[in-house]
């Protein structure tokens, strides 16, 4: 007999437009399954996609930073995710083959094969059946090709829900930046990935942890000191390269992090406040914008390493979610503002700092408790 029931979604229908909508809940399958979405994390990319500045095909279900319960799963899809209906889960983002050359590296969320174009929860169209790939919902549906994890049902939702950035934080500044015991580190962005790369630079042993943000952004650099943060440089006042090599002692920094949103200066500037055989992590979207002032020879006489980095592996997921189980740092203060599911235009634009009088650093949409 088919499902007839219906769920609501926050649904984008063009820039800054947000309508909810009832949709048909799909039958499921062998190989794939429905989450029951807890809670939902706001990316920075969230507030682009809101904007229009992301090319997505609309209308379309935002949202992919999901943290729910199998509701329900095919026989084959529960022996491949080895869960179980009831099982508190959080979901990657990418939808990968698992069979290209580059997933079978391990870089699934590099994945090769666009044969249907991008596949990501939250910019995958309603038009394209089942219609559920936003976690803006009360239900998500779960492609055969979903990569999830399990985590502590026992964890507060709004802080199971930072998974996505603080595994940002570990592919970024871990992974792709290579931190280890003795370095210094500068961090240009205070947002709640920044923090993250904080965290992880202090896991990782780094002598000094610099991290520059704007007037506006004092609360996120005062927790980025309580995190970690040997030095904080607001750049509003101060000049960012000047104030580096001041601290250095004119040496820089071995591994730059920039996870700045739209500023292109930082990019240049990276070139100047990374020490000989440096290495660069550039992460921060800029909505396309070229960067004026980028000297490449800067990057070639000092023989510097500038890496792209485009979302998280499940190994820096696995790594976020150990993190947030051991309840070692208190993440609560990362955590600044929840909304119920009807109010997540106001949700995005919060995080975006549109919100008079609101300074945030993680928000969240508290979907199961509507």
């Amino acid at each position: 007999m088919p499902n007839v029931m219906n769920t609501v979604a926050m649904v984008q229908t063009a820039p800054r437009t947000l309508q909810a909508r009832e949709l048909p809940v799909p039958d499921i399958g062998d190989d794939d399954g429905l989450l029951r979405v807890e809670a939902c994390g706001i990316c920075g990319s969230d507030c682009e996609q809101f904007t229009g500045v992301l090319p997505v095909r609309m209308p379309v279900i935002p949202g992919h930073e999901p943290l729910g319960f199998i509701e329900k799963v095919g026989k084959n899809a529960a022996k491949r995710w080895g869960v179980r209906e009831g099982d508190r889960v959080v979901v990657e983002p990418i939808l990968s083959c698992g069979n290209c050359a580059i997933c079978k590296r391990g870089l699934r969320h590099l994945c090769s094969d666009m044969s249907e174009g991008f596949r990501c929860y939250s910019y995958i169209p309603v038009a394209t059946p089942p219609s559920l790939w936003g976690a803006y919902s009360k239900f998500m549906y779960l492609d055969a090709d979903t990569m999830m994890h399990k985590i502590d049902p026992t964890l507060p939702p709004e802080i199971a829900v930072l998974y996505n950035p603080l595994g940002a934080g570990f592919r970024w500044a871990g992974e792709l930046g290579g931190i280890k015991a003795g370095d210094t580190v500068l961090i240009i962005g205070p947002g709640q990935r920044g923090l993250a790369s904080v965290l992880v630079a202090v896991a990782a042993g780094a002598e000094r942890i610099i991290v520059s943000g704007l007037s506006k952004d004092q609360n996120k650099l005062a927790l980025a000191r309580r995190y970690g943060a040997t030095h904080t440089i607001n750049v509003d006042e101060d000049d960012l390269v000047s104030s580096v090599r001041e601290i250095t002692g004119g040496a820089g920094a071995d591994v730059t992090v920039e996870v700045s949103a739209y500023a292109v200066e930082p990019v240049a500037q990276s070139l100047s406040t990374t020490k000989r055989g440096g290495t660069i992590v550039l992460a921060g979207v800029k909505g396309m914008k070229e960067v004026p002032g980028f000297v490449s020879d800067l990057a070639v006489v000092q023989e510097l390493t500038i890496k792209g980095a485009l979302g998280v592996t499940s190994t820096a997921f696995r790594d976020a979610i150990a993190l947030i189980e051991r309840r070692e740092v208190d993440l609560s203060a990362m955590h600044t503002h929840s909304f119920p599911l009807a109010e997540a235009e106001t949700a995005v634009r919060t995080l975006a700092g549109e919100i008079e009088g609101e300074s945030a650093i993680a928000c969240c949409l508290l979907i199961d408790s509507d």
